[in-house]
Parts: structure tokens; C-alpha cells; sequence
């Protein structure tokens, strides 16, 4: 896992640029803090930053290969699961490999397959390779977009990063947010694909961006297919149950210690059983790490997204498994820590979820300290339909987002933007348009009834737009502290599989994820099995929300913020004035979001031109 920065530019020698490169390459120290290299031609220019995980020696990047009409340079991000099988194929096909890491076999297969080598990967990736045999870069996603990449086009060339900050970083970008960028900035949470800086573009999640001298280039290698499911309901929990078994044992390939992920929730837990079970079988003993929050206890109250605590069902499960488990119990009092809250920020290059994000990223450093990789049980609900959402009359038959179909104190929100913000960004039909988008490519069966078309289109809807909000977080949360985070239930043949299964037979006992639960039925415990969705955990605690009035009421001493050209004083003053001991959830997440916003205004100095 790493982080990766280039710049190509057909108009310029970039043999002088190396500094340029340097510095926007350090910029993403915390996601490869092992090591640093750059690779520079005279229009190409690559860096990369180095967590190591597998072939500690050997996979040093850049990496390049020399052949006879030129040389091809690679920089790499991610992981290829399935890179003992491609090294095998390449071999057959006469390549030799001088080292063991799968940086090398995803170089190779390039040079095997082109740009082809995309459909051959499995895994979570961003690349970038440069051809030097027809003077062309080439940057690939992995098919859910679980490794961020970023680009802006220039005159002559293209600047790419694992993170917007990458970009800023060259002299040739200003951080600016015109009227595009300030929609992207107060869209609702799952509305995705954009950036706020002004001609910074993520690259899709399944797409191949070639740019040559006479152009950039744009194409689609996977999107999620629509295919007739013909397995009853036997064969298909125990396709589901080898598959996650399968997925899950390639995961667990590491040269550095590794951990999984458990809340004691039904996704978690599955791959902690089957983690358990094949490190077992290696004479290892899988360690497992949980959340909790001090007095959590006494603070407590169930809603609708967080129903009951995760500590008893994680020992459950840990004692079941026979796992080295560590609750990492966090201190609410820090959650408002300003240094904190401008790491996390930092990490985003975006305002986010404010406490959410905060302990996820303690989470993640406590983590760090024992473990280089982690597997986690992100992105089971979109995939299975285990959210509320899904069974909720009123987000199924919603002409839009299905969770913004739903009392605002049910969802993550945006605190309210000024009324002339509003207006002039056109959200409202910035949101819509970003709906009609999301579904323009979505495919139904002929056969299919009434309930499985419009239940297939929010599944479509929450795998390629709201996963990728979390799987966002997940991925900057952890790089933060030099952290990899594998998600298995991302798996495009996983995915792919369980998307087609019909909903009366994902939900055939009356249940959500009733297929996950049955293909586990035998490995975890009854009240596991049984237990209702819960979603990640936060304080309750009304003295956290109590601190984050105190920093409002600071930030409305402060005239000259630069947070009112976006958020309605009016709206603050009335927040810092409510009760603490009697206000709504969301007016935690709201302030949240207006003391990130303060903090990114700070640490990015952008400039605005909403016209």
C-alpha cells in the first residue's frame, strides 16, 4: 500500500522538475512512510511513496523494465491477490522475475497485456505505468474504487495523485473551488465521483485514462454486470460461503503482521471466523481489534443506524475463534482534540464526519502500533442489503439517493450553507443530475418482477455511489498512520455474484443478509448470527457535544472566518446556544462538519469563485 504522484507533459523537460515531483510525492508521506523514489524522463516524471507489505526487499518503486523498443516504468498502489497466479502465467510465457513482490507481476503482465492486464487483476489498485515504447502514460482503478486516484489535465500533459494534495503541491495548480467544486463540497454523504478543486478529477472506479501526446483517453473495463442468477438458494449460500472463504485466504497473504477488524457485527465477525480458520490450519493465530469508547455504557442510546454495543459480541466471537483480541478503548474527551481534528482533515483534503472519522483514525494508529495490515468487514451491507435503507417503503420506491429519502435524523448530513451558496450551486439539481448519472448505465432483466428492478437498482445505487463514500474514509483513515486496510467483500467476483441474486433470495428468511448469515451459520455464534445491524460506533456523550458548542461560540467570536462565505452564521449561533443534554444526534455531526470546514479553510487557504 503506498501513495503515488506524476506529472507527464509533452511541452516541457521535466529533467528539471525533479524537486516538483519530490514535493508533491511528500505530501503523501503518512501513506508510505518505508520509503521514497522518483523516476524522471524527459516528459515523464514519476514518484512514489512505500508501505511495505510484501517483498519488503525486493519491491521497491518506481520499477521499471528495459525492452529492446524501450523502457516502461511503473508506480503502484495497492495490492493484486491473485498475483501468484499471473506470476505463473508469465512465466509460461518467458518472463523471469527478479523479485517476489507483486509490484513486479502486475509490471510484467503490462508488458504481457497492455492495458488488457486490468481485466487479468484482482485486487484493490492504483497504477500508473509509462510506456516509454509509444510515449504513453496509463492509469488504472480497480473495479469498486477502493484506492483513490486523482488527476488534472494540463496544456500539454496530465498530473496525477493518490490524493488532491499530490496536485496542489504543483506550482501549476491553485487550490481553488469554483461553483462545480462547492456542490462536491456540500453534496450529501454517497453522492461521489468529484472533487472540490477546481479541475481535479477522480479517476472512475473499473477505468483505464491513457494520455498521449495527442490526447487523454477514457475506458470503461468493468461495470457491474447484469446476469440471470440460476442457483437455488443451497447452492447459492455455499457459492457465497467459497468465494468468501477464498477471498478471504488470499487476503491474508503479508510479509508484516496482520490483524483483522471485529466489531462483533455479522461482516466483521465472518472474516474473523474465516481468517481464524485458515491461519489455524498454518499453526497461526489470528489477532483481532475492536472499538470501544470510555463510559460508553452509561452514555448510550439505541437509534436506528447504532442499536446495541459491539464489545460483547467482539469477546464472543474472539473467545469462539481463539483470537489474540485488543479492545482499543478511546477517550471521548479526545475526539475534539484540535491537533486531531487537523490530521483527520488533513487526511481527507475534505471537511468529513468529524467524531466518525476521528476515531476511526485513532482506531487505526492504536492498530498500527501491533499490525502493518488489517482485513475489515466494510461494504457487506451495500452488498448484501443490510442497511435499513432496503427495507424502508420510502427509500425502495424513491425517485433518488434512497438514503436521502429518509428524516434527515436518520442519515449523515451537511449542516446548512448559506442561502446564497445554495442558490447559486443549484444543489438540489446538482444531486438530481448526479442521480440520473448513476443510473444511466444501470441494466435489468427481461424476467425480473417489479420489487427485483427497483430493488437492483438500489443495490446498483449504494455499490457504486454510497460504498464509495466509506471506502473513501476507510482508505484515508488508515494511510494516515501507515495502515493497510483490506476489504474482502469488495471482491469483483463476490460482487458480481451476489448482485444478481434476486432479492426474495437474498432476503429469503424475512431478514437482512440472510445468504451471509446462513453461509456462516455453522462458524459463529447464535447471537452473532442472529444479532440486528449495527452500525460504527460514536460517544454519546452530551460533553462531547458540549466541547463542540465551545468551538462554535470561538468560531463566531472570530468575524473574519472564512467558514461564513460558506455556513449561515445564524444557523451556528442558534447551535451553540441548544442544550446539549436535550439535542439531536445530528447537531453533533452538523457542528462536526462546520469545525471541519474551519479547519480545511485554514490548512488549504483555497480560494473561491463560485461566479
Amino acid at each position: 500500500m503506498c501513495g503515488i504522484a506524476g506529472w507527464v507533459d509533452f511541452g516541457r523537460d521535466l529533467s528539471f522538475e525533479v524537486e516538483s515531483v519530490r514535493a508533491m510525492t511528500a505530501t503523501m508521506s503518512n501513506r508510505g512512510p518505508d520509503a521514497s523514489g522518483t523516476w524522471v524522463r524527459r516528459h515523464v516524471a514519476l514518484g512514489h511513496r512505500r508501505l511495505s507489505v510484501i517483498d519488503l526487499a525486493g519491491g521497491a518503486q518506481p520499477m521499471t523494465v528495459g525492452l529492446p523498443d524501450g523502457e516502461v516504468a511503473m508506480v503502484y498502489s495497492g495490492e493484486a491477490y491473485n498475483f501468484l497466479e499471473l506470476r505463473g502465467q508469465l512465466e509460461a510465457r518467458g518472463h523471469r522475475f527478479r523479485t517476489s513482490s507483486d509490484t513486479e507481476v502486475v509490471l510484467r503482465g503490462y508488458v504481457e497485456w497492455g492495458e488488457a492486464v486490468a481485466e487479468r487483476l484482482n485486487g484493490m489498485y492504483a497504477l500508473s505505468i509509462w510506456d516509454g515504447r509509444d510515449d504513453k502514460l496509463v492509469l488504472i482503478r480497480d473495479r469498486m474504487g477502493v484506492k483513490p486516484l486523482y488527476y488534472h489535465r494540463t496544456r500539454d500533459g496530465i498530473l496525477f495523485g493518490s490524493e488532491p494534495k499530490a496536485i496542489l503541491a504543483n506550482r501549476l495548480v491553485a487550490p481553488v473551488v469554483d461553483a462545480t467544486g462547492m456542490r462536491w463540497l456540500l453534496a450529501p454523504l454517497g453522492v461521489t465521483g468529484g472533487s472540490p478543486w477546481k479541475d481535479i478529477t477522480e479517476v472512475e472506479p473499473g477505468t483505464v485514462l491513457t494520455v498521449r501526446r495527442s490526447g487523454l483517453s477514457v475506458r470503461r473495463y468493468w461495470r457491474l454486470p447484469t446476469r440471470p442468477h440460476e442457483d437455488d438458494r443451497d447452492t447459492t449460500v455455499e457459492r457465497v460461503r467459497e468465494l468468501l472463504g477464498d477471498i478471504v485466504h488470499r487476503q491474508l497473504v503479508a510479509d508484516v503482521p496482520l490483524g483483522v477488524l471485529l466489531s462483533g457485527g455479522l461482516d466483521s465477525s465472518s472474516i474473523t471466523a474465516l481468517a481464524a480458520s485458515y491461519l489455524k490450519e498454518q499453526g497461526e493465530q489470528v489477532r483481532t481489534f475492536s472499538v470501544d469508547f470510555a463510559d460508553l455504557g452509561e452514555n448510550f442510546a439505541a437509534n436506528e443506524m447504532v442499536r446495541g454495543l459491539d464489545t460483547p459480541y467482539a469477546s464472543e466471537v474472539a473467545d469462539r475463534v481463539a483470537s489474540r483480541h485488543e479492545v482499543v478503548t478511546l477517550d471521548p474527551g479526545r475526539m475534539d482534540d484540535p491537533e486531531l481534528r487537523r490530521a483527520v482533515v488533513a487526511a481527507r483534503d475534505v471537511p468529513g464526519l468529524g467524531e466518525l472519522d476521528a476515531s476511526l483514525y485513532l482506531l487505526f494508529a492504536a492498530i498500527r502500533q501491533r499490525a502493518t495490515v488489517a482485513l475489515s468487514g466494510e461494504s457487506a451491507d451495500e452488498l448484501f442489503g443490510g442497511y435499513f435503507w432496503f427495507h424502508d417503503d420510502s427509500a425502495r420506491v424513491a425517485e433518488g439517493f434512497p438514503w436521502l429519502a429518509v428524516p434527515r435524523d436518520q442519515v449523515v448530513g451537511r449542516a446548512p450553507a448559506r442561502a446564497d451558496i445554495v442558490r447559486r450551486t443549484e444543489l438540489s439539481t446538482f444531486v438530481a443530475d448526479r442521480y440520473a448519472d448513476a443510473i444511466a448505465s444501470l441494466e435489468y432483466l427481461d424476467a425480473e418482477s417489479p420489487t427485483d428492478r427497483r430493488m437492483r437498482r438500489m443495490s446498483h445505487l449504494f455499490l457504486t455511489g454510497f460504498v464509495r463514500s466509506w471506502l473513501d474514509r476507510k482508505d484515508r483513515m488508515s494511510m494516515a498512520v501507515g495502515l493497510e486496510v483490506r476489504v474482502p467483500f469488495c471482491d469483483h467476483r463476490l460482487v458480481e455474484y451476489v448482485y444478481n441474486v434476486p432479492w426474495s433470495l437474498k432476503t429469503f428468511d424475512g431478514r437482512e443478509k440472510s445468504i451471509l448469515r446462513q453461509a456462516m451459520r455453522d462458524q459463529l455464534p447464535s447471537s452473532v448470527i442472529e444479532r440486528a445491524k449495527s452500525g460504527y460506533p460514536s460517544s454519546h456523550d452530551p460533553l462531547y457535544t458540549a466541547a463542540l458548542q465551545q468551538r462554535a461560540k470561538e468560531l463566531l467570536a472570530d468575524n473574519d472566518d472564512a467558514l461564513f462565505e460558506v455556513v449561515e452564521r445564524v444557523w451556528l449561533e442558534d447551535a451553540a446556544r441548544c442544550d446539549p443534554m436535550k439535542a439531536p444526534q445530528m447537531l453533533s455531526q452538523d457542528l462536526n462538519w462546520v469545525l471541519d470546514l474551519s479547519e480545511w479553510f485554514d490548512l488549504y487557504k483555497p480560494t473561491l469563485e463560485l461566479g
